[in-house]
């Protein structure tokens, strides 16, 4: 399991973005005060799926639904040879606690600090 660092964006001009290699089991540091943009790359020849999945994340109550669980974690599909990426606020219920990408390996990951 490695940690994941973030990368700095908010840089005048090119700046070096190192990429991550994914294994069973790494994590990454979800900062609430940031903007961070999370990119998965998948170089294989099949569709991968990377899920995120906060520590403590269970239950949230959304408006006009009521309790949603969030337990099992966000699964994000990344197809053969494409990218995904997401704004980890938009999934903030999903990276409370310590939150674990799991489930991709081989996938490739950038975390942009915006």
């Amino acid at each position: 399991m490695a940690a994941i660092a973030s990368i700095d964006a908010r840089q005048v001009g090119a700046f070096a973005a190192a990429i991550s290699t994914l294994s069973a089991d790494d994590t990454i540091t979800f900062n609430a005060q940031k903007k961070q943009l999370v990119v998965f790359r998948n170089t294989t020849g099949g569709s991968l799926t990377a899920t995120i999945d906060g520590t403590t994340g269970t239950t949230v109550s959304v408006s006009g639904i009521g309790s949603v669980s969030v337990a099992a974690g966000l699964a994000v599909v990344v197809a053969a040879g494409l990218s995904v990426a997401m704004v980890l606020s938009t999934v903030k219920h999903y990276c409370q606690g310590v939150v674990h990408i799991t489930g991709a390996s081989t996938l490739t990951v950038q975390v942009f600090d915006l």
